[in-house]
């Protein structure tokens, strides 16, 4: 199929703005990201009906199969969503989610708490990001709801701490991912003083962004700080309101299974499945990753395992063990067959409206592609710029490029290789802090997307509305990007990581101090 070529052309990042447009203004995700594709596929096509339809056809059906088989990569995380949602309604049906709920009550003795009981959870368990906010979501939600902490305060909660988290960590499928794309370009510039682990490792301190995030979360857990549309909602929590309840609200979502639980659960019934799932997740990427390593003949490591491991098949292995365990949970106790039939069935239900936003997320992103629009937004800052000035400019075309296409990794593709393009070209000695620009933007717009993968499963895993996620979380979010851009902006003319994290910490305890101040100021709450 000939599509038209639009890598030159500013209409290629027409599908994306009218997307994110109108998922803002009428706040109805579904028909937002449906005219987002359909305008695309229009112009792509050349407005021929005919090939507009067979375009959309195809990448419909490629999200099923692909090269003659099933697209084993999206379809493991579709199964993986409805098993955690299975394992999620069981842990309620056992009574573990009431008993966890009667526990930590005992043991954290505010609301306070039971923020950080959950900021905590999210930057332990960094493994994936797919799995840090559906796992911590199930696990700190019956805390947090006890408590009257609001759902979309949890939902910034889990996706704040979990692709901050998996960026700077090597052993996480991103850490992974990113070495490797790392190493290839350390290669191809002919830097040796590092090896690609090492390189990663010096760039950790250097991603200001994801840094400005997790320590962002534990101010606004500490402090209470509560601003924009996030004030409202933490005040119908506060006051026993549903979130979401007038008409306007995207959360229209049920907030409550409907199920009965039982009154013979223990705690275990709920960590027990929980910790089977991280095991088994880890314990398969580690499995996975080895037999790769062994097929291509190269001795075992553990990170060598994570760089080559399959996460898809992880998660769902993993996710299949976890709902095993759930079973027993509920068999133990001898609960009704049918009773436990059913209450998957609702599990399972419960995230289908996150899966068909997936779905519609996933097919945009490949119009975005087949646009250019990533060829388009690196195309701009390809003119004669101050060499200082490259981190900074890196960081907020990278912020552009996720938020308009909704992935992180697609823009660490298309956008590390161009900042190793840049460094070599202008000052190799700012390869590091231009790759980490790329990272920081890459998380920065991904978080603050609408149409991205790990939004849609924060707002899942919190059982928040999706956009009033993607509105409550936008503050913070662009208050840790000001913070890193004026970091990078400080060491593109230093070079130096001191002066700038000092400079980045003096300007977040201004941004707090003016939170604090907006959190505390009297205006209309409800």
């Amino acid at each position: 199929m000939n599509l038209v070529d639009f890598s030159a052309s500013s209409l290629s990042i027409f599908p994306a703005i009218l997307a994110l447009g109108l998922a803002i203004v009428t706040r109805r995700v579904l028909l937002s990201l449906g005219l987002g594709i359909l305008s695309g596929a229009f112009l792509l096509n050349d407005f021929s009906v005919a090939n507009t339809f067979s375009y959309i056809s195809s990448l419909v059906m490629s999200m099923f199969i692909s090269d003659g088989a099933i697209n084993f990569g999206k379809m493991s995380i579709v199964v993986f969503l409805i098993f955690v949602g299975m394992v999620t309604a069981l842990m309620t049906l056992s009574g573990g989610t009431a008993a966890f709920a009667e526990w930590a009550q005992t043991r954290v003795k505010s609301k306070r708490g039971a923020k950080l009981l959950a900021s905590f959870l999210g930057v332990f368990i960094f493994i994936d990001d797919y799995f840090n906010s559906l796992a911590v979501g199930a696990i700190s939600r019956p805390v947090t709801d006890r408590f009257h902490v609001s759902r979309a305060k949890l939902a910034y909660i889990l996706d704040s701490t979990a692709a901050p988290m998996c960026v700077i960590m090597p052993a996480s499928s991103w850490g992974a991912y990113i070495i490797t794309v790392i190493g290839g370009i350390l290669v191809s510039h002919g830097v040796t003083e590092y090896t690609p682990l090492s390189a990663f490792a010096h760039m950790i301190p250097m991603n200001f962004y994801a840094i400005f995030a997790l320590l962002m979360v534990f101010a606004v857990a500490w402090f209470q700080m509560d601003v924009g549309p996030m004030r409202r909602f933490e005040y119908q929590a506060s006051t026993g309101s549903r979130l979401g309840d007038d008409e306007n609200s995207s959360a229209s979502i049920e907030d409550e299974l409907g199920i009965e639980e039982s009154s013979n659960g223990h705690v275990s019934d709920l960590i027990v499945p929980i910790m089977v799932l991280i095991i088994a997740t880890i314990s398969w990427m580690i499995f996975s990753g080895a037999k790769t390593l062994d097929a291509n003949g190269v001795a075992f490591s553990v990170l060598g395992a994570f760089e080559n491991t399959n996460v898809g098949e992880s998660l769902l292995y993993g996710s299949g063990m976890g709902l095993l365990s759930a079973l027993f949970t509920v068999f133990k106790q001898g609960l009704p067959k049918a009773d436990i039939a059913n209450t998957m069935w609702i599990g399972a239900k419960s995230m289908f409206g996150a899966i068909l936003i997936l779905f519609f997320a996933w097919t945009i992103g490949s119009v975005i592609g087949d646009m250019e629009t990533g060829k388009f937004l690196s195309s701009l800052i390809e003119d004669n710029l101050s060499p200082q000035l490259l981190p900074v400019l890196l960081f907020l075309l990278s912020a552009a490029m996720a938020f308009s296409t909704g992935t992180s990794w697609g823009t660490f593709g298309i956008m590390l290789p161009i900042a190793g393009d840049l460094a070599g070209a202008t000052d190799i000695a700012l390869m590091l802090p231009m790759l980490s620009a790329v990272l920081a933007g890459a998380v920065f717009g991904d978080h603050c997307s609408p149409i991205s993968d790990t939004t849609i499963l924060s707002a899942t895993g919190a059982r928040c509305g999706h956009i009033d996620h993607v509105s409550t979380q936008l503050p913070y979010a662009l208050a840790g990007a000001f913070v890193a851009a004026i970091s990078f902006l400080v060491l593109g003319f230093t070079d130096s990581l001191a002066i700038s994290l000092f400079s980045g910490f003096c300007v977040f305890v201004l941004v707090c101090l003016l939170f604090g101040w907006l959190s505390r100021r009297p205006g209309k709450l409800a």
